[in-house]
């Protein structure tokens, strides 16, 4: 077997070191900045608004972001958008340490980190094939582990206690912590050579391309497949989450200290699942191991809704982390492998915005399930979403689906590299012009 190191050209360890550096302030920032909110405000209603103010940005310019990109360099777009979100974490630093921050600074923050991250987020999902320069499947879901496999660790694991810690040095502290995170990442991927200049194409109206990138995935089956997967599991996940700290306290009489200890087993199963799932798509193929997971999810979250005891809600919790890290390490690698590149940024926000507009719905009726069925009711009914999306994995993303992707993906790129070379023989034969 080829290590992955053996197969990863050198610049893709620069991607992953700005990845692993900007998980950590992400974890530092994110587990700060409800303290930061507690010592400025304790209304429930302004607390929720700041979290819905940091995904607000993908409703408002998802599509439009997702066409920009496909516009404009994608290097120069990951730059920038780090270069923005330090400069204004900076900003927000002065602030706080001079105690005229308040919790509306906070709103606006969000909403401009958001912003950040729609077009960083968009940007870095289409420049990954560049960045490999292959579009080989197997080479991109190997990729895709090892960069959420770093996401889980520092985000989940070494950035939380590490903000903990820096909010007891100052409130300002972890802002800063983060602001610096995004300094280092702009600097790695500066560091990548630039890509070559690709040729210059008539542009339309910028809603007229969003409206294209929508309409290519809309219209392949296995595009549609792959986006309402994170879209009903987002449904699903969410609606449970909502009631979750309740679910753990009032019905499985667990701790405040055991919760903490409780919420990381859905990150060590992630991480364990990123390491594993590249090998399962080995063995079994991408289409296989998606719709296997799809179940697995399912049981494993109808497992939470049902268990006697914190253990086996534990259990159930893992397991569930598993699914997910092997399915967030294999589906995304099949979009970019099959998708143009010059619609790669609109097919990848209009994929995110489908997930992301599912969350919040599914957070609403989770909670109006438990408040009128009981608090093991969003469980077992996420549970019948996630088992739905097996019959649809099977049917939308299965092996022979994929496979017949990949391979009008590979026809459709030789075509195009046939008519280049055709265009540039045809160039080197005019006659020249040049006055006798």
């Amino acid at each position: 077997m080829i290590s992955l190191a053996s197969r990863m050209p050198q610049r893709f360890y620069r991607i992953w070191t700005a990845s692993a550096v900007s998980a950590l302030g992400d974890g530092i920032y994110f587990a700060a900045l409800p303290l930061l909110a507690l010592t400025l405000t304790h209304n429930p209603i302004l607390l929720g608004t700041m979290e819905a103010c940091a995904l607000l940005p993908w409703l408002c310019f998802g599509m439009v972001g997702g066409a920009l990109v496909d516009r404009w360099d994608r290097r120069r777009t990951m730059v920038v958008a780090d270069l923005f979100r330090f400069s204004l974490l900076v900003l927000v630093t002065v602030l706080v340490t001079s105690g005229t921050a308040d919790i509306y600074l906070l709103f606006a923050a969000a909403f401009l980190l958001g912003t950040g991250q729609v077009f960083f987020d968009t940007a870095s999902t289409a420049f990954m094939p560049e960045v490999l320069q292959d579009r080989d499947l197997a080479t991109l879901q190997r990729a895709s582990s090892r960069l959420l496999g770093a996401q889980q660790t520092f985000e989940g694991f070494v950035g939380p206690p590490a903000g903990s810690l820096l909010f007891g040095l100052g409130r300002a502290v972890p802002v800063l912590a983060e602001a610096m995170s995004f300094l280092v990442s702009s600097l790695m991927i500066r560091s990548l050579p630039k890509a070559p200049a690709k040729p210059a194409k008539p542009r339309g109206s910028l809603l007229r391309e969003a409206r294209e990138g929508a309409a290519y995935l809309f219209g392949n089956r296995l595009l549609v497949g792959l986006a309402l997967r994170p879209a009903a599991g987002n449904f699903a996940f969410l609606g449970a989450s909502a009631v979750l700290v309740l679910f753990l306290k009032d019905t499985l009489h667990l701790g405040t200290t055991a919760y903490g200890v409780y919420l990381t087993a859905n990150a060590i199963g992630a991480l364990i699942g990123t390491s594993i799932g590249t090998r399962l798509a080995a063995r079994l193929g991408t289409g296989t191991a998606l719709t296997i997971t799809a179940g697995v999810e399912a049981a494993a979250l109808l497992g939470i809704g049902l268990a006697p005891n914190a253990w086996v809600a534990g259990a159930a919790e893992l397991t569930l982390g598993m699914a997910m890290g092997v399915t967030m390490s294999l589906a995304p690698a099949v979009r970019q492998a099959i998708v143009p590149d010059e619609l790669m940024g609109r097919v990848g926000a209009t994929a995110r915005l489908i997930a992301l507009c599912a969350g919040p719905l599914g957070a609403l009726f989770g909670g109006w399930l438990a408040h009128v069925a009981g608090l093991r009711a969003p469980f077992i009914m996420g549970a019948g979403i996630l088992a739905s999306m097996t019959i649809v994995a099977a049917r939308m993303t299965n092996n022979t689906q994929i496979e017949v992707g990949l391979a009008e993906a590979k026809a459709r790129r030789e075509r195009e590299e046939r008519a280049q070379e055709q265009a540039a023989k045809a160039a080197a034969s005019e006659p020249s012009l040049a006055p006798a």
